[in-house]
């Protein structure tokens, strides 16, 4: 990423200590975090160093460090973690940068969590170096640090909500019969970067092509009385994102649509008002996407809701929580997801109504307050 910002040094240095914390709370030795949203999470840094190994090493006890070519150290310095008690170790190629990485760790590790950016070229060279310690992911290991938000990031996905609802206030207007998808979505990228620093997704599916739940978008023509999917999201100079579909009619008027199309709809949006109504701490992630299921099931539209209810957002798109069956996840006060249930009749028409909720003590802000109805 370029053009970001980031939070003071003193919220990154508790977010390590944090981290460090509770990875000794549950016996874990060593986290080894590749560069990707945990790494930022941890540094502020974005730094990317293609295929050579960047990698941040946080040990049971004492400080963490940074193992990084040479050649990125420098902006690995100008971020927040360069004014931390992280001890920055540059390297140069032609050096084992996985033996580099690991000198001071210690002997004889047990566990060790891997950040979920590290890929399988990576990991197998720190498998090769460390044959007897056991493995797990440092995202569900240190789950409750990265899916509960602080106020700080919950400020920055308020920002985005607002972003993408004045994004949405100007679909409508787009909508008109004789354009196509694609002119419609090149409208639609503009106007996410006037409230974005980055276009992360525009989907605009009209008519059958609203069936397909990761249609983007096409040539076909708009015609009036149309069901149009628009799911859009980007990204703020901060690194949060984005995330929020609305369903509509060409013309904007619903009557025009097809009757089925109408009755659904009425569906879908009282099962999403009620998986809102019923997002608080204590629910799980299943208890969430079970509400919206049954009710989309009783009215017999069920076998046509073919995703999970929704996902967690933060520096991801898509993260923990994870809103779907079989994750007994406990929600917790700062947990950010989207709650996000469809409809799709192939051949015919598709829908889909999300909002990001944040979890309070006592309930849910919703981040998104564009209007669900259909326009």
């Amino acid at each position: 990423m370029t053009d970001t910002q980031t939070f003071s040094a003193d919220v990154y240095a508790q977010r390590l200590h944090a981290a460090q914390k509770a990875a000794a709370d549950k016996g874990i030795d060593l986290l080894l975090i590749g560069t990707g949203p945990d790494f930022a999470y941890l540094t502020g840094s974005w730094v990317s160093s293609h295929e050579r190994l960047t990698v941040l090493v946080v040990p049971q006890q004492g400080n963490a460090w940074i193992a990084a070519p040479n050649t990125d150290i420098t902006d690995i310095k100008a971020a927040p973690v360069g004014e931390l008690d992280v001890e920055l170790r540059g390297w140069n190629d032609g050096e084992n940068p996985y033996e580099f990485a690991l000198r001071g760790a210690g002997d004889g590790l047990g566990k060790v969590a891997l950040g979920q950016s590290l890929t399988a070229d990576h990991v197998l060279r720190f498998q090769a170096l460390l044959p007897h310690a056991s493995y797990e992911l440092a995202t569900y290991a240190l789950a409750e640090l990265f899916t509960r938000k602080d106020e700080a990031e919950i400020a920055e996905l308020r920002k985005a909500g607002h972003a993408i609802d004045a994004v949405h206030a100007q679909v409508p207007q787009l909508l008109q019969a004789g354009r196509t998808e694609a002119e419609v979505a090149h409208e639609l990228e503009k106007l996410i970067l006037q409230e974005h620093s980055v276009i992360d997704f525009v989907i605009v599916g009209s008519g059958p092509n609203g069936a397909n739940p990761h249609h983007s978008f096409s040539d076909r023509v708009l015609a009036e009385g149309e069901p149009v999917v628009v799911d859009i999201g980007g990204t703020l100079p901060s690194g949060y994102h984005s995330d929020c579909t609305r369903t509509y009619v060409v013309g904007g008027d619903i009557s025009t649509a097809p009757q089925d199309f109408q009755d659904a709809y009425a569906v879908l949006a009282d099962a999403q008002a009620a998986a809102r109504a019923a997002a608080h701490p204590g629910s799980t992630a299943a208890d969430i996407d079970a509400i919206t299921r049954q009710a989309i099931s009783a009215a017999g539209w069920g076998d046509y809701f073919v995703h999970r209810t929704g996902h967690g957002i933060g520096l991801s798109t898509h993260e923990e929580p994870f809103i779907m069956e079989g994750n007994d996840l406990a929600l917790e006060e700062g947990m950010a997801f989207s709650i996000e249930p469809g409809i799709y009749l192939e051949g015919k028409w598709g829908m889909r109504l999300e909002d990001i909720v944040v979890l309070t003590n006592d309930g849910y802000e919703s981040l998104n307050q564009a209007p669900r109805d259909v326009r």
